[in-house]
């Protein structure tokens, strides 16, 4: 089948990329809808420009798009809107969702999938958060946190590399805290800088970090792709 890819950059939309690109399965473009802040329901939000470099490291074309509203309906439009060029340019037949646990964005792609006639693929839904986790990185998934918005998750998390002894640290504090362990509500965003889908991995040249004692983000104020190493 001819997919299209729901792309932000962070683990769950690129490892559900890796689960379908295959010899029954090909990703022929991500699509990325940059929502107007933070507090989309649909969409993710921080350092949404990677996903450019992103895309150039998977050699798969994206198609970009800027959401005007932050209101809901506004971002099924977007959505809609995007898909529907990839199904005129690319001729996809379906659409791959990193979603796990959100009914919510679920039934909104469900509904968008199924006005365009198209087929909705979830291929992380419903997956233990630890055993999910432990693949992640075991697949050779290196990811970094770009925001964080839990207790339990403190400015020391922004930017950091997720291995398996930091796993085992935020199962305890996900224990104490009672936020998800994948970060399946929003607790925390990720970006993928390397897996196997990439030819190069990207590296972050210049970065800040922003915290106003609760909530805080990873910024990346420059980045490119390194032609001349790989992490995995």
């Amino acid at each position: 089948m001819r997919l299209a890819a729901l792309f932000s950059g962070g683990k769950d939309s690129t490892y559900s990329i890796y689960k379908v690109h295959n010899k029954e399965h090909i990703v022929e473009c991500l699509i990325t809808v940059f929502p107007l802040s933070d507090e989309s329901f649909l969409l993710h939000y921080p350092n949404i420009e990677v996903t450019k470099l992103q895309s150039n490291s998977m050699e798969i074309p994206q198609i970009f798009l800027k959401s005007n509203s932050d209101d809901v309906n506004n971002e099924v439009i977007a959505v809609k809107k995007i898909l529907t060029k990839a199904k005129d340019d690319f001729g996809i037949e379906g659409l791959v969702h990193g979603g796990i646990l959100s009914e919510f964005q679920k039934k909104y792609f469900s509904e968008i999938c199924s006005t365009l006639n198209i087929s909705l693929l979830s291929p992380i839904w419903g997956k233990n958060p630890k055993e999910y986790m432990k693949d992640l990185i075991n697949s050779n998934f290196h990811f970094i946190i770009t925001s964080v918005s839990s207790d339990g998750l403190d400015k020391s998390w922004l930017g950091k590399e997720i291995k398996l002894e930091d796993l085992k640290k935020l199962e305890k504090l996900s224990e104490k805290y009672g936020f998800n362990l994948n970060f399946e509500g929003g607790e925390a965003e990720t970006l993928v800088i390397d897996c196997p889908l990439f030819l190069h991995p990207l590296r972050i040249i210049k970065s800040k970090k922003i915290w106003d004692g609760y909530r805080g983000r990873f910024e990346i104020l420059e980045a490119k792709l390194d032609y001349n190493a790989r992490l995995s």
